[in-house]
């Protein structure tokens, strides 16, 4: 492919919709991130990602859509973790990993039953950025705003819970809604990236770019903004790279989110 080619490309719609999805995608993930990493939550996002493997496949099972579904499923799967963890005393992880592992061998066996989804589910594993459509874009731009917007809202009392859980309680700070408010943002989040990087990669993007971020801020905002600015160059550099070397996008923007974070633990080693 030669320049004047590859910077066409740039003039295609789906290419546009590809950006303008990554971009706020990539925004809301890195500020999500850094607040599931800081309160030791990071898994919730992979355990989401599998239940949200489950909501698919019944969304396909029955013949509705897939989106509304199954972000029904995971807002309501993250609210039954926090209740469970909450009350039954287990660990957030255990949890996490029994309802995982139902929500996949539930996918599994509808997808065994029905026999005729198997392709469309494997695309939400999968993920494909250059078929995303308005309604998608939209939607990644909507949810983008929304967690700006709360973040900013509940920014001191979110700060307050995430360093000390405790206190903030005991200051009269509503911790059980902070933590739902994450929750379900996380599990829109998850439900989003299905279709950007895909289930298997999407836990990925929540983690790795905040973790360079805490790597590297000295502060809480230096964090959250290296953290932006990996994971807005890991789309953007992850797109370019699968254009030009027709690699799979899903694939290229996490590896070069993993090499971001590899040059930063190096820079922090130098340093130190």
């Amino acid at each position: 492919m030669d320049t004047l080619t590859f910077f066409s490309l740039f003039t295609y719609g789906f290419v546009k919709r590809a950006l303008v999805t990554g971009v706020f995608f990539s925004f809301t993930c890195a500020l999500l991130g850094v607040f599931l990493l800081l309160r030791k939550e990071a898994m919730i996002g992979h355990g989401l990602s599998h239940i949200a493997f489950g909501g698919v496949a019944v969304a396909l099972f029955l013949g509705l859509a897939p989106l509304p579904v199954t972000l029904a499923v995971a807002a309501i799967a993250a609210l039954i973790i926090l209740g469970v963890r909450e009350r039954a005393g287990l660990y957030g992880d255990t949890i996490i990993g029994i309802l995982s592992s139902l929500g996949m061998a539930g996918g599994i066996i509808l997808a065994s039953i029905s026999r005729h989804f198997n392709v469309d589910l494997f695309g939400y594993l999968f993920g494909n950025i250059l078929a995303i459509s308005r309604l998608e874009m939209g939607t990644a731009v909507a949810l983008s705003l929304l967690s700006l917007a709360l973040i900013v809202l509940f920014y001191y009392e979110l700060i307050y819970a995430t360093f000390d859980e405790d206190c903030a309680r005991v200051a009269g700070i509503s911790v059980r809604r902070l933590d739902a408010v994450l929750a379900v943002l996380t599990a829109a989040t998850v439900v989003v990236g299905m279709r950007v990087v895909g289930l298997l990669l999407v836990s990925a993007l929540l983690v790795v770019p905040a973790a360079t971020g805490l790597l590297l801020g000295k502060s809480f905002f230096r964090a959250i903004g290296i953290a932006v600015a990996t994971s807005f160059i890991a789309v953007l550099c992850g797109l370019i790279l699968a254009f030009w070397f027709d690699w799979p996008a899903s694939g290229t923007i996490v590896l070069f989110s993993g090499i971001l974070f590899g040059l930063a633990y190096l820079l922090k080693r130098l340093k130190d």
